[in-house]
C-alpha cells in the first residue's frame, strides 16, 4: 500500500478519472510477479500484462454516478486499420479502439482500492454472470442487469477485486461521500494482430 500510494502521490488529486501511462513506480507492482499483477497472472498465466489503467477518485467534490455498461475499448500505441477493430477514439491523448468482443472475454480487470469502500461510499455494482452473455445491446443493458441481479463490491483499503472485463457494471453516487480512490487495471496475455500494439501502462 505504501508503494502504491507513493507511485500515485504526484498525480492530480482533483481528477475524477485519470488515464495512466508511463508511471515507472507502478511497473513492478503491476507486473505479472508484482503484488497486484500476480492476481491477474493467477487467471491469465505468466504472460499477463497490464494494458490499460485508470485512477478513479470519487470525493465529496466529484461524486458522480455511472449507468450500467460494459467496458468495450482497449488502448493501443497507434491507429492501424485492422479488420474487426473500430470505432477509434482518442482519450487523454491515448488511442482507443473497440476490438472484436471475443478479445475482451480473454481479459481480466483488477480494481485495487486505496480507500475503504463501504456501502455508503459508492462501491462498484456488478451484474453477476453478465460477462457470459456476450456483447449486450445498449437498449438491453438495464434488462440484462435486472435479470442477472446486482452485487455490491464492498472493499477495505488494500483489497483487490478481479472480474471479467466485459461484465456489466455501474456505480451510484455515494450517500456519504468521502475519498474513494480505485486503481483500475485491464490485463491481457496475448498480442494484437496486424501490427497493433498495446499501449500498456
Amino acid at each position: 500500500m505504501e508503494a502504491l500510494e507513493q507511485s500515485l502521490a504526484k498525480l492530480p488529486k482533483e481528477e475524477a478519472g485519470l488515464r495512466l501511462h508511463g508511471i515507472e513506480p507502478l511497473r513492478p507492482l503491476l507486473a505479472s510477479d508484482g503484488c497486484i499483477g500476480a492476481i491477474a497472472a493467477s487467471e491469465l498465466g505468466s504472460f499477463a500484462k497490464p494494458v490499460k489503467a485508470v485512477l478513479f477518485n470519487k470525493s465529496p467534490e466529484t461524486n458522480w454516478s455511472l449507468a450500467w455498461h460494459q467496458d468495450r475499448t482497449i488502448c493501443v500505441r497507434e491507429k492501424r486499420d485492422t479488420p474487426g477493430f473500430g470505432p477509434w477514439t482518442v482519450k487523454s491523448g491515448m488511442v482507443h479502439v473497440a476490438p472484436p468482443f471475443d478479445l475482451l472475454t480473454r481479459m481480466v480487470t483488477l480494481r485495487a482500492h486505496l480507500d475503504d469502500v463501504p456501502a455508503t461510499n459508492a462501491p462498484l455494482l456488478i451484474a453477476p454472470g453478465s460477462h457470459t452473455i456476450g456483447r449486450v445491446a445498449f437498449n438491453q443493458v438495464d434488462k440484462v442487469a435486472r435479470r442477472c441481479g446486482t452485487l455490491s463490491c464492498l472493499a477495505e483499503a488494500g483489497d483487490v477485486w478481479l472480474y471479467a472485463t466485459p461484465i456489466l457494471h455501474s456505480s451510484e453516487a455515494a450517500s456519504m461521500p468521502r475519498s474513494r480512490r480505485v486503481l483500475q487495471v485491464d490485463y491481457a496475455a496475448e498480442e494484437l494482430p496486424s501490427g497493433l500494439e498495446w499501449l500498456g501502462v
